[in-house]
């Protein structure tokens, strides 16, 4: 009995076995599906994880996303490659400059200061009414202005180099409070009102979303310098126009249009300019310069300092754009 009991104890003090083998690593040079061997890699594991993504894509997609990843390197050979958010390629210097995504319909390419950049050539035309980004999609049969795309790619570093250069700070003032590690410094002004308000990338107003003139004036009263009294001009010229305009600020950008129709207009601060634009700007006679094939039906008109304002021409538009069924979120 006594040896038996010994040999039961020993069986229980071994450890069972596992129903399930656990996995062996991955043999050298086999094949890992983009995505599952990192959420996050760089250099060349995050460039042979792009290549069989370009690979996988095949057809247009691929090619205009191999086009896109050439220029790209050629601009600037300081750009890294990364691969992100579960399988997204994005090259990178001083920070992300743009994404490379892969949609059924659409290569997108997402810059992340897009809102920052000078685009004269009209290339963006996705994520047009945020305050960071923007975006340039390419949908199949399109060809992308390799030249127009790489300045904007070399402007996406230079934007990403200035605002990574260290700023020299000044001391605290005896019993001013800390900032929290990590905290963004604003750029808060006073508002019409004196309370204050601060300005987003570009020098765009933050203005919480309202329906109104009230939001519609903060947001004009808080353009920076010479943009104000623009902001003021247009304002004017759209309520003289149309007199039962409807107004709000939505996006941090007013928008203009008539009750149960949708949204005819709005304008928006950019750093050297003033964004005016028409949702419906195709059917306008004659079409704003600003736009591309790839915009639908949105143009605009960029309004820079020392620029003459047009205002019958403007006006003009602004009428008809009233006509027009307008834009509806």
């Amino acid at each position: 009995m006594t040896e038996s009991k010994a040999k039961d104890t020993s069986r229980a003090n071994k450890p069972l076995k596992s129903a399930t083998k656990p996995k062996s690593p991955p043999k050298p040079g086999a094949k890992v599906k983009p995505g599952e061997e990192a959420k996050h890699a760089t250099g060349k594991v995050a460039s042979r994880l792009i290549d069989e993504r370009i690979r996988s894509l095949g057809g247009w997609r691929a090619e205009t996303l191999a086009e896109v990843r050439r220029i790209i390197h050629e601009a600037d050979l300081d750009i890294m490659e990364e691969w992100k958010w579960m399988g997204t390629p994005v090259w990178s210097r001083a920070g992300n400059i743009c994404t490379g995504e892969a949609y059924k319909q659409v290569i997108k390419l997402t810059f992340a200061r897009g809102a920052s950049l000078e685009d004269p050539r009209g290339l963006f035309n996705s994520s047009l009414e945020g305050n960071t980004r923007r975006a340039i999609d390419i949908r199949e049969g399109e060809v992308l202005d390799a030249e127009a795309f790489k300045a904007l790619v070399q402007a996406a570093v230079a934007e990403n180099l200035r605002s990574s250069t260290p700023k020299s700070k000044s001391l605290p003032k005896p019993g001013a409070k800390k900032a929290k590690p990590g905290a963004k410094e604003a750029k808060p002004i006073k508002g019409r009102n004196g309370e204050e308000v601060i300005l987003l990338s570009g020098g765009n107003p933050k203005i919480a979303k309202a329906d109104g003139d009230a939001p519609v004036q903060a947001y004009i009263a808080a353009m920076p310098s010479w943009k104000s009294d623009l902001g003021k001009r247009l304002d004017a010229l759209i309520v003289r126009t149309i007199p039962n305009v409807r107004k709000a600020v939505k996006w941090n950008s007013p928008f203009y249009g008539i009750e149960g129709q949708g949204w005819f207009l709005s304008f928006h601060v950019l750093t050297r300019y003033v964004k005016v634009t028409f949702f419906c700007g195709t059917s306008l006679r004659p079409v704003p310069p600003g736009g591309t094939v790839r915009s639908k039906d949105a143009r605009w008109i960029d309004i820079h300092e020392g620029d003459e304002l047009d205002e019958a021409q403007m006006a003009t538009w602004v009428k008809q754009a009233a006509a027009l069924p307008g834009w509806v979120p």
